[in-house]
C-alpha cells in the first residue's frame, strides 16, 4: 500500500500544540523505506466546494474564524487544501494518506478540533462511490456525520471514547452508526465492539472503504488514549480486507509521535493482509 506525503504539510506550527508537524516527522521517518511514496497537489476550489460553503472557505481564507484548538496559521488554506488533496490521490491510489491538518471535526461551515476542511468527505464526494467511511479515531467524527447525515451513499461508522471531546455520537441517526466507548477499553472490548459495528450494517453495496485512521487511541497517547495496542489497528486493518472493496484510509489524529509510525504501519500490514 502506498503512502501519500508531502513534506509541504510540516511547514507550519504553533508552540506546545498536540497537533504538530513533529508527530507526523516522526512518522514519515520510520516509514519513509518500508512503503512507497506519492507527492500529492492540492485539492481544488471546486473540490472543496462539494463539502463546505463558500462562505466557510472564505473565512478559512482571510483568517475570519475562530477556534479555541485551531490556530489561525498563516496559509492554513493552502495546507488544509493539500490535505484534502492528499486524501483525494489516496482514494485514487488505494493508497494510506500521511498529512495535516486533520479534518473529521470540520463542518460544512464549522472550523473544529485541529480541522479546517473535512479531507475525507472531500475525497468521499470528489470520486462518488458508495462508501462505508470508518473512523478508528477516539474522538467522535461529527463533522463527518454531520455532512453525511442522511447521504444514502454513505455508510458512517464511528467507535470513539466517550464523553471524550467533541462530547457527541452517543446514538446512531439515519446512515451515521455510532459505538462510544469508555475511556481505556482496551484491545478486547474494542475489537468485539468493532465486529458488532460491522455486523450492523449492510457491506453489501459498498463500492469503498474510508478509513479516518486516528491513531489517538494507542495505549500511550497523551490526549485521548483507550488503551489500545499495535496489533488492534493491524486487525482492524485485517478485517476491513476481507470486505469486497477497495480500501483508502488518511491520518487524522494520533499524538504520540514515537509511536505513530509503527501503529500506521500495523494498520496498514493488516489492510494488504489479503492480497499477499
Amino acid at each position: 500500500m502506498k503512502i501519500v506525503f508531502s513534506e509541504q504539510c510540516l511547514n507550519y506550527r504553533s508552540p506546545g500544540h498536540p497537533e504538530s508537524p513533529e508527530r507526523v516527522k516522526l512518522a514519515y521517518d520510520y516509514l519513509k523505506t518500508r512503503f512507497e511514496f506519492i507527492e500529492p497537489t492540492e485539492a481544488s476550489e471546486a473540490d472543496i466546494l462539494l463539502v463546505h460553503s463558500a462562505a466557510h472557505i472564505q473565512s478559512i481564507k482571510n483568517l475570519e474564524f475562530y477556534d479555541a484548538d485551531s490556530p489561525q496559521y498563516p496559509e492554513i488554506y493552502k495546507y488544509a487544501s493539500l490535505s484534502a488533496g492528499a486524501a483525494i490521490t489516496a482514494a485514487e491510489e488505494s493508497a494510506f494518506s500521511l498529512s495535516r491538518p486533520p479534518g473529521h471535526h470540520a463542518g460544512r461551515s464549522s472550523v473544529a478540533g485541529f480541522c479546517y476542511l473535512n479531507s475525507i468527505a472531500i475525497a468521499v464526494r470528489k470520486h462518488g462511490k458508495k462508501t462505508l467511511i470508518v473512523d478508528i479515531d477516539a474522538h467522535h467524527g461529527n463533522g463527518t456525520e454531520e455532512i453525511f447525515l442522511g447521504d444514502p451513499s454513505v455508510i458512517y461508522l464511528s467507535l470513539h471514547g466517550y464523553p471524550l471531546y467533541p462530547g457527541t455520537g452517543l446514538e446512531s441517526r439515519k446512515n451515521c452508526f455510532n459505538f462510544p466507548l469508555p475511556p481505556l477499553c482496551g484491545d478486547k472490548v474494542y475489537l468485539e465492539t468493532f465486529e458488532a459495528a460491522l455486523g450492523s450494517v449492510d457491506t453489501g453495496w459498498v463500492e469503498q472503504i474510508a478509513i479516518s485512521a486516528g491513531f489517538d487511541g494507542y495505549e500511550t497517547d497523551p490526549l485521548a488514549s483507550l488503551g489500545l495496542s499495535s496489533a488492534t489497528y493491524r486487525k482492524v486493518g485485517e478485517r476491513l480486507s476481507k470486505l469486497d472493496a477497495p480500501v483508502f484510509a488518511i491520518l487524522e489524529g494520533g499524538y504520540d509521535g514515537r509511536a505513530l509510525g509503527q501503529n500506521v504501519e500495523h494498520l496498514l500490514q493488516g489492510l494488504t493482509s489479503g492480497s499477499s
